[in-house]
């Protein structure tokens, strides 16, 4: 990864370099000039629209009490597009524009998604199926059993129960 970033910091600024020589040569110093300006200030505006639309998607999601991971994915690379638009340079701004747009951002999330899984280690465990606690196979039914980190926690139950008459509240049933 460090070889990447690396590799990021040597060839990007060589690249925004020799666009700059021949857009430069192609239209003249001041077109050129103007035309690094009218994308940040584009840039800017795109971002202002895109980014209230992702905030009012979070606030959406967490009213429906769903964890909004690919809004703030979006939100992440709305970040990193207004960073790209404000740096001057014509490669940066073609992948600051390109990350504006929604489908471009949609595949980019599924690649690194990708990614990370082709990566990681990853098991999921899920509700009360075979090998869970609790459940009718035991627990040492699963093949994730006894392999990987054990967390142990307690809990406590607040949901209010309705007691019977004459019953104790903190038992939730009945007295005998």
């Amino acid at each position: 990864m460090a070889l990447i970033v690396l590799l990021l910091f040597i060839t990007v600024p060589i690249v925004e370099i020799a666009l700059f020589i021949q857009v430069g040569g192609a239209i003249g110093l001041w077109p050129t000039l103007a035309v690094v300006v009218l994308t940040a200030i584009l840039g800017t505006a795109l971002l202002r629209h895109q980014g209230l639309g992702t905030l009012r998607r979070v606030q959406e999601s967490l009213e429906r009490e769903r964890l909004p991971v690919s809004e703030m994915f979006d939100g992440l690379c709305l970040l990193l597009a207004g960073a790209l638009l404000l740096t001057p340079g014509f490669f940066t701004d073609a992948v600051g524009f390109l990350l504006f747009v929604p489908p471009f951002r949609a595949w980019a999330a599924a690649t690194i998604g990708r990614a990370i899984i082709a990566r990681a280690d990853v098991h999921v465990v899920h509700g009360a199926g075979p090998g869970a606690a609790g459940s009718a196979a035991g627990p040492a039914a699963g093949p994730a059993a006894g392999s990987g980190p054990v967390i142990d926690g307690d809990y406590e139950d607040v949901t209010p129960d309705k007691p019977e008459v004459g019953g104790d509240p903190r038992l939730g049933r009945g007295r005998d």
